[in-house]
């Protein structure tokens, strides 16, 4: 790992800079069309990625799968996703990709064409992995993009940025209950439609990226005076990765298994547990718009406090809670804990600016592994207690937020 540097206050206002791609000019302000347009793609991808947790209960009574299958599916998906983030971040840091996104996304249109005709558990895990290496090239150079057009209101760019990506897995379990459960595993393969329009949106805001790049050699970067040493960068990733891992394998813990909780604990029916588990999914969405601009407004590290820390009470009382307060509780949880993703998300790529790319696909690429393997470790544990423990087991998970009094404070508000 190079040595962490930090750059100055007018340097920071810039987009960051990679060794060989460089963009021409910085915007007055955020360029708020490409914005929308890298959100709606977000929007697009992860509602196509959230079809599959949307859709367990179906493939678990056409194959009766147990829960351990059920957390293979998803682990299929997610360590893909997880392994080649960073790597495609990394190759992104040398030389820019902008069709890149449109490129990634034909995975995701072949995946889910091979999950609706799928009829062996093995071409089910093929189909989620497809799916998750979609997601892999996407997320590294979408979230560039998102901070090239930001106008250096970084946090503000990465909620927008977020809050499609939320949003767009809210959907999944609303469009799986009003369109896959009554016409069947089939009726997936229409949402490859859907990858056809962004790939339409990705390949038009590439053809934005590419004019943006101007090939150069790598600038030297001087330490800020005030910047963290290479040590304390150490630790402040290590300890954003927990925080991460808290709230991610939390979220991931009601993602995959929340359908079930409410239906073997309230006998609710699969497509009133859908809608329910739609209403934790938008409040996360909601949750990481907000938690930018605050991020930006009041500092990073402070957002980052409250926003894992302060979700504690409410994970604690959801195992005890009856039907409709389960409901607003998952409401509290997914706004308070999901705002801690774009200013984690931020806080690290200003620790390593050099490394853009590849601190983008490992943050991302972490996220996916963490919600894969979890889901795969909570589904073994379920099989053998009950899906109830395993929410009053991950209630204390944001107890790991106490950590962030190890982060640093960062140079030129730069928080």
């Amino acid at each position: 790992m190079n040595k962490p540097v930090a750059v100055s206050e007018k340097a920071l206002a810039e987009p960051v800079l990679v060794p060989d791609v460089t963009p021409r000019a910085t915007a007055v302000g955020p360029a708020y069309i490409v914005l929308a347009g890298i959100s709606f793609s977000h929007f697009l991808n992860d509602t196509m990625q959230s079809l599959i947790a949307s859709v367990y209960p179906i493939l678990k009574d056409a194959y009766a799968l147990d829960y351990t299958q059920i957390g293979m599916i998803t682990l299929a998906f997610q360590f893909t996703a997880s392994l080649l983030q960073p790597l495609v971040g990394h190759f992104t840091d040398k030389k820019a990709q902008p069709f890149s996104l449109a490129i990634g996304m034909g995975f995701t249109f072949f995946g889910l064409l091979l999950l609706a005709g799928a009829h062996h558990y093995g071409i089910i895990l093929i189909a989620a992995s497809l799916v998750g290496l979609g997601s892999a090239v996407f997320h590294p150079e979408s979230a560039r993009i998102a901070r090239l057009a930001s106008g250096g209101r970084y946090g503000f760019a990465q909620s927008v940025f977020q809050l499609g990506g939320s949003f767009g897995t809210s959907m999944g379990p609303v469009l799986a209950a009003l369109i896959v459960v009554p016409f069947g595993q089939h009726s997936i393969a229409w949402f490859s439609s859907i990858a056809g329009l962004a790939i339409l949106i990705l390949w038009r805001i590439g053809a934005w990226y590419k004019p943006q790049i101007v090939t150069k050699k790598a600038a030297v970067v001087e330490r800020h005076p005030d910047a963290p040493t290479g040590r304390r960068v150490t630790i402040a990733l290590a300890v954003l990765v927990a925080l991460l891992f808290s709230k991610q394998l939390y979220v991931s813990s009601l993602s995959s298994y929340y359908i079930f909780y409410l239906i073997e604990r309230f006998d609710v029916s699969t497509q009133a547990a859908q809608f329910y588990l739609f209403i934790f999914l938008a409040a996360n969405a909601a949750g990481a718009f907000v938690g930018g601009p605050l991020g930006d407004r009041f500092g990073r590290k402070y957002v980052i406090w409250f926003s894992i820390l302060g979700a504690l009470p409410f994970t604690v009382a959801l195992p005890y809670a009856g039907l409709l307060t389960s409901a607003v509780l998952s409401v509290f949880i997914g706004l308070i804990i999901s705002s801690a993703t774009p200013s984690i998300i931020v806080f690290a790529q200003e620790l390593m600016p050099h490394r853009f790319g590849m601190i983008s696909g490992l943050f991302f690429g972490f996220a996916f592994g963490i919600g894969g393997l979890g889901a795969a470790v909570l589904g073994k544990l379920a099989d053998h207690t009950d899906i109830a423990f395993i929410y009053q087991l991950c209630a204390f998970l944001p107890a790991i937020g106490l950590l962030a009094v190890f982060l640093p404070k960062m140079p030129n508000h730069a928080h």
